[in-house]
């Protein structure tokens, strides 16, 4: 792990602010300064900040967040356009937490928060199944359907993409599963299921067909559904929540 993501994993700090404390010297590594912001976080390195020594999280500490995102905030702490991010919304005492994947910032639904950055790291490599509900501006064609059971390489993956990315193609695996709930000249609503949360993944699939994404809603993630919780609100995963993570995480190598 490069050491500001270290940094801003296991403490109060955000990335931009870990390269300012990096930049500083205030961060040593087995007690020699460190300014290199690419320097990679061996097992068996001592991280101090400002003469405090900085400990990992086990697996065992953890504390997890669901929260509805709402559309118009970033998943990021901080923007250098000045925009709006979910840690402005969110209440201080989620600051340090660690985001598990992304939403764009026209998307919304069911994120997860979390203060352990090894949980946080075996969720984002994970298969585990995503949940979508889709509103794209063009009926069903028979292509989508065939991308959507088989997979397909986006020869080019533009459409869809934010302006700035820099990715020119991409893989879309194979769909999980998917449903068609309402249709009509103009639009169709879909309920998908994926097995991964690649850049724009969705908007991208269905710009190559010259459909435009209209509204994006993650409804579950994993075992856990955003049911009825309101937007913009949190709440903390419930025993059996936990029990089922616990129990997931030891079946991770």
């Amino acid at each position: 792990m490069r050491l500001n993501k270290f940094i801003s994993h296991n403490t109060k700090y955000g990335r931009r602010e870990a390269d300012k404390l990096i930049q500083e010297g205030a961060i040593k590594v087995n007690r020699k300064v460190v300014k290199d912001f690419g320097y990679k976080v061996k097992k068996d390195d001592k991280v101090f900040l400002r003469g405090k020594l900085i400990k990992p999280k086990s697996k065992n500490e953890v504390t997890m967040v669901v929260y509805n995102k709402p559309k118009g905030a970033l998943v990021t702490k901080k923007d250098d356009r000045g925009r709006t991010t979910i840690y402005h919304l969110l209440p201080g005492k989620f600051r340090h937490f660690i985001p598990i994947g992304r939403l764009d910032f026209a998307s919304e639904g069911l994120l997860f928060l979390t203060d352990n950055p090894t949980v946080a790291d075996i969720f984002m490599r994970s298969n585990l199944p995503r949940v979508y509900n889709i509103k794209i501006d063009k009926p069903l064609t028979k292509e989508m359907i065939k991308a959507m059971e088989e997979g397909i390489l986006l020869e080019d993956a533009s459409k869809g993409a934010h302006e700035k990315s820099k990715i020119q193609k991409m893989y879309i695996a194979p769909f999980k599963s998917f449903e068609l709930r309402s249709s009509g000249k103009k639009y169709t609503k879909l309920r998908v299921t994926i097995t991964e949360g690649k850049n724009r993944e969705l908007r991208r699939f269905f710009g190559y067909f010259g459909a435009k994404v209209m509204d994006l809603k993650r409804v579950a993630f994993w075992e856990i559904e955003l049911n009825n919780l309101p937007t913009n609100k949190t709440r903390y995963f419930t025993k059996k929540e936990y029990e089922k993570l616990h129990k997931f995480l030891k079946e991770q190598k």
